[in-house]
C-alpha cells in the first residue's frame, strides 16, 4: 500500500473521532434507564354515564320488560332510548319536540320527529302509548 497523504490521515482521523464520540453517547443513552410513566384511566359505571341519573338504589334496565309500554309523553331520554329503533340522538329529539310543541296525543304523532318514519313507528308502535290512549 501506498503512502496517505496528509488529508486522507485528517479526514480518517476526525473519522475516528465522529465513531468514538457518537458510540460513548449511544452507550451512554442506553445505560441510563428511562423513567416510564404509566397512566390509566378508570371509565365510569354504565349508570354514570347517563344523561339523568337514576336515583340511589333504583336499578333501570337496559331494554324493554316483557309487556313494558313506555309512555312518550313522560319518558326521559334515557327510557325512550329502550324503545326499538331509537337511538341516543332520536331519544333527544322526541324530548326536544315534546318540549316545543307540546305532548303527543297519539303514538303516530312520532313521524312529526326527524328522524322517525313509518318502519320505525311500526317496529315501536306496540311498546310506546301515551297517556290519552
Amino acid at each position: 500500500m501506498g503512502e496517505k497523504s496528509k488529508y486522507a490521515g485528517t479526514v480518517l482521523a476526525l473519522f475516528a473521532v465522529f465513531v468514538l464520540v457518537c458510540g460513548t453517547w449511544y452507550l451512554a443513552r442506553a445505560s441510563t434507564p428511562e423513567p416510564w410513566q404509566v397512566s390509566s384511566v378508570r371509565r365510569p359505571p354504565a349508570e354514570e354515564m347517563s344523561s339523568e341519573p337514576a336515583a340511589e338504589g333504583e336499578v333501570r334496565p337496559d331494554s324493554l320488560l316483557p309487556g313494558e309500554v313506555i309512555d312518550i309523553n313522560t319518558a326521559d331520554v334515557y327510557d325512550l332510548q329502550r324503545l326499538p329503533g331509537i337511538g341516543e340522538k332520536r331519544a333527544g329529539d322526541i324530548v326536544a319536540y315534546r318540549e316545543e310543541h307540546g305532548p303527543f296525543s297519539s303514538v303516530d304523532g312520532l313521524t312529526e320527529v326527524s328522524g322517525i318514519g313509518p318502519g320505525i313507528l311500526e317496529g315501536l308502535r306496540m311498546f310506546a302509548a301515551t297517556g290519552n290512549e
